[in-house]
């Protein structure tokens, strides 16, 4: 049968078919700048030779819909297209950022389901709205197809509670949900389960981090989650692109008491204003990579202030987990920045943990063990893969 996997954002659509079960990518997109005159589309036909043939255009995308047709375009295009028409597709898989504590499982697509997302929108206001408008639109291009959500928070609800709950009032976790949830899950499945693959053990302790421009991490027995960097929202734990982090309270006690900042204000400097964009007036790792070249000072505080807040992570789920088996770098700077793998790697020589630096330098596509000879703790590159694990995760649903 045919999977297609949708991730809804905002303003913005990232797709992917697969032919299953032999787990084959037929095509990937992008559908970038919906509900603009210079909406963007990149769509990427993977042929079985390995070669690649890809389509970008930039033209008006008003809406979602509208950027779905437009894929179903050209994934039905009679010359280059890998499907007849889209009832060929038989499941549709989406991603959906936040499940509560009730959806820890992948779940059908039903009315009730779309309900009990949209009451959740108070916990992730930037996303969820987008993740049910995407299900909604594929259900009136896909209805002959099952539609399935998979919620990032679900592979964070083996958490024991002595790891998700804030040292607050009951009540507020009773009645309010105040707790840790996590994000990443997706990846962070899909990362740890290549990596017990890859072993061989599949009881093994391992530490993924995830590092793009949302970043976080997580502890795992077996391929459970214990613990994770990220909170009640996604912007708690390690320095991120735009986002500071974790921070003091009483910084926001400051901000508003004393600075004259509204709630919003905090809110958009914590979350759109911080992190490496505060730091170097830059988001992108590549551009803060060059400022560092150049002897830029504060591209170089930057740098040592991201990978120390990893090492202080890495540090406790070393202590959570008594040791691991290996600690594991994704996401498209976890993947690509050998600078930032050296920083947090350095001097942890007594924790079993040393790299091979000439391995670390080198560029290669796969799984990469980047670990000097005779150390206890593997390091490795784990490419992610979000749409396949969605896939996989869809596809073994119970109907």
């Amino acid at each position: 049968m045919h999977i297609f996997v949708i991730n809804s954002g905002s303003s913005s659509l990232k797709y992917q078919l697969f032919r299953w079960p032999q787990e084959q990518p037929l095509a990937r997109g992008l559908v970038e700048r919906i509900g603009l005159p210079d909406g963007q589309l990149t769509h990427t036909t993977l042929r079985p030779d390995g070669q690649e043939h890809t389509v970008r255009r930039i033209l008006p995308i008003p809406d979602h819909r509208a950027g779905l047709e437009e894929a179903m375009r050209l994934l039905t295009d009679p010359e280059t297209g890998v499907l007849q028409n889209p009832e060929d597709v038989q499941l549709v898989g989406h991603r959906a950022v936040h499940g509560g504590e009730e959806f820890r499982e992948p779940t059908l697509v039903t009315p009730e389901v779309k309900a009990r997302i949209r009451e959740l929108f108070p916990l992730a206001p930037l996303h969820n709205p987008a993740n049910l408008l995407g299900m909604e639109v594929a259900e009136q291009l896909f209805p002959q197809a099952r539609q399935v959500a998979v919620f990032d928070t679900a592979f964070h609800s083996t958490l024991p509670p002595y790891a998700y709950r804030f040292a607050l009032p009951e009540e507020l976790y009773t009645k309010h949900g105040l707790r840790a949830y996590g994000f990443h899950g997706t990846s962070h499945q899909f990362v740890s389960r290549e990596t017990l693959r890859y072993l061989g053990q599949p009881d093994a302790r391992v530490i993924t981090v995830h590092l793009g421009n949302g970043c976080s991490m997580t502890a795992t027995v077996a391929g459970r989650a214990v613990d994770t960097s990220m909170g009640f929202g996604p912007m708690n734990g390690l320095v991120m692109g735009t986002r500071a982090g974790d921070t003091d309270q009483a910084v926001i006690f400051h901000l508003v008491e004393q600075l004259g900042y509204s709630l919003d204000d905090v809110k958009n400097l914590l979350n759109k204003e911080s992190g490496m964009l505060g730091l170097t007036g830059h988001s992108d790792m590549r551009d803060i990579t060059r400022l560092l070249n150049e002897g830029d000072p504060r591209a170089r505080l930057a740098y040592d202030l991201y990978a120390y807040r990893i090492k202080k992570y890495l540090g406790s789920f070393l202590a959570v987990l008594n040791g691991a088996e290996a600690v594991v770098f994704t996401g498209g700077v976890g993947e690509n920045d050998a600078l930032v793998r050296q920083l947090v790697c350095a001097n942890l020589d007594f924790m079993g943990i040393r790299l091979d630096e000439t391995e670390n330098a080198r560029r290669a596509p796969g799984i990469r063990d980047l670990s000097a000879a005779g150390t206890r703790v593997r390091v490795l590159v784990v490419p992610t893969n979000e749409e396949l694990e969605i896939a996989r995760l869809c596809a073994g649903i119970d109907v």
